[in-house]
């Protein structure tokens, strides 16, 4: 009888300190993934929108988009206009979907921009062994 119950408090404890890593991992992980914030994430960003009659440096900005922490004041510092009416346009991301990866490279990624028949490179392999030594 005493054996079982020795057993079962040994059985209780690994489960418990199985359970208390897991637990531990699962925070770790929570506080290391990047938080969305109420701006919008990590890339938030803002485009300066304007009427007709809006000064000629807000015209300069169009298309432009920042980084909300790294966006001008409003009103921009060279506004002509009596009364400024410029604000921000908020986007979920400072890239406009204009993808300038070529869809013809491997894989999809990386900056490809042509092809070589020929090897480049002038030196010799730097892993490859030159005084016999194995």
């Amino acid at each position: 009888m005493q054996e079982t119950l020795l057993v079962a408090a040994l059985i209780l404890a690994v489960i418990w300190l199985v359970l208390r890593i897991r637990r531990n991992k699962l925070e770790i992980a929570a506080e290391s993934r990047p938080t969305k914030t109420s701006t919008g994430g990590a890339f938030h960003a803002v485009a300066i929108s304007y009427s007709e009659s809006a000064c000629d440096a807000a015209k300069a900005m169009t298309g432009r988009r920042f980084l909300s922490s790294a966006a001008p004041r409003l009103p921009l510092p060279e506004c002509d206009a009596l009364e400024c009416r410029c604000q921000f346009t908020h986007h979920d991301d400072r890239r406009t979907g204009q993808d300038r990866r070529s869809p013809f490279s491997p894989g999809n990624y990386g900056g490809g921009t042509g092809t070589y028949e020929r090897e480049r490179r002038d030196r010799k392999d730097r892993r490859k062994s030159t005084g016999g030594q194995s």
